[in-house]
């Protein structure tokens, strides 16, 4: 089986979709199912040429729609080699190109594709981002591209593939008018994380002044308003700690990593803490490779209060490393979670951040020493990568051409 993703970036600094890529496509090779990637990256960046797999990457698409010429041509010349392709999100250009480079010449009503493809939406069919506050003029952008174009990428799609069960369920909802698709849930998975090594965690707290050895919560995450860090913050810095005399109730310091920074929400992330003067909250840039699983083995736990997550690639990498992961009912695997015991779930706002920051403070060390038992066997049975390839093939081989 040779499969073509689709995506419009392989940046990791973009988020999820590229690193799912990334850890799924060698378990897959190990399957027998070839996979190639097509971007509309730089050919000449920086984090691309240290993939196992091939890349080809067409240079940078134009606006914010990243239109780019060359693509429709290039599917066309090459879809030949492919049994099927995945489309990896929507709302950009790389979608509707591969809408349009299947449709066989004078297309007329009735024929088929010149290949089966696949959506994967990756959260981005989720009613949050039409219904939030701060996006009013962006849903409207959405609701009439969904209506001029995107609507047909996702009716004429062999299927939908969906991370999580969640998400699926709450993708029928976004757009009620929408058109009868065939949806799938596949699961998701990751690679397993490198074994523990002290050295990792001594070299990531080096690389945070003033940390030291002193304990601390992880917010691994892009800087973005729908990751709800502004309520993490403001929770983390208002709570009132009463301190038994064996340090019981301390509050652990805070560490967030992850780009954006730089960004307006970034810059407001910011004034929060410097009107607060706390000296107990230390940011990071974005974490890869060892540092990130440094980071990681050495948090007490994991906190992602999201207004919206489809999967939570980061959530479940805290679960591969024995973490609590502490988390909004918005993460959509929120409810397996729950069920084993494997963190703390509370809703999308100031008071559900608190309650998640308080409930873990109360805790004792025992019982987060079981939580984090429960996180590692959880990753184990449901995340692991693959299992998810195996996932992958079984769904999408019976609908591909004999």
């Amino acid at each position: 089986m040779r499969i073509l993703r689709v995506i419009h970036s392989m940046d990791p600094a973009r988020g999820g979709p590229c690193q799912g890529i990334r850890n799924m496509l060698p378990k897959l090779e190990a399957l027998g199912c070839h996979n190639e990637v097509v971007c509309l990256d730089d050919p000449k960046a920086t984090f691309l040429g240290g993939d196992p797999f091939p890349v080809h990457a067409l240079g940078r698409g134009f606006g914010p729609f990243h239109y780019h010429a060359g693509l429709f041509q290039w599917l066309r010349s090459n879809i030949g080699r492919y049994d099927a392709l995945i489309i990896h999100g929507l709302w950009l250009w790389p979608s509707l190109a591969v809408w349009l480079a299947l449709r066989p010449p004078f297309h007329s009503r009735g024929s088929s594709y010149l290949k089966p493809y696949f959506v994967m939406p990756h959260g981005m069919l989720d009613p949050w981002f039409q219904n939030d506050s701060g996006r009013t003029a962006k849903a409207l952008r959405n609701r009439l591209y969904w209506h001029l174009a995107e609507s047909r990428v996702v009716r004429d799609a062999t299927a939908l593939l969906f991370t999580s069960s969640e998400e699926m369920i709450r993708a029928r909802s976004t757009f009620p008018s929408s058109p009868a698709f065939r949806e799938i849930d596949i699961g998701y998975g990751i690679a397993d994380p490198p074994a523990f090594q002290a050295k990792m965690v001594s070299d990531f707290r080096k690389s945070i002044p003033g940390l030291g050895n002193e304990p601390y919560l992880l917010c691994l995450s892009r800087i973005h308003p729908k990751k709800g860090i502004d309520l993490l913050l403001r929770a983390y810095l208002n709570i009132n700690l009463v301190v038994d005399p064996t340090g019981r109730g301390k509050l652990p310091r805070l560490v967030i990593a992850g780009p954006g920074l730089e960004t307006e929400y970034g810059r407001e992330i910011l004034e929060i803490v410097r009107n607060k003067g706390k000296s107990s909250v230390h940011f990071h840039g974005m974490l890869e490779g060892v540092e990130k699983w440094g980071a990681l083995h050495g948090a007490e736990a994991f906190m992602l209060p999201s207004h919206q997550e489809n999967f939570g690639i980061a959530v479940v990498e805290a679960l591969a490393c024995s973490k609590p992961v502490l988390i909004s009912d918005k993460v959509n695997i929120h409810t397996l979670i729950s069920e084993a015991g494997a963190g703390l779930i509370a809703g999308d706002d100031l008071a559900g951040a608190g309650n998640l920051l308080a409930t873990w403070l109360a805790l004792g060390a025992n019982k987060r020493e079981i939580m984090g038992k429960a996180a590692a066997d959880l990753f184990n049975r449901e995340f692991r990568s693959p299992q998810a390839a195996e996932r992958l093939i079984a769904a999408i081989k019976p609908l591909l051409a004999p």
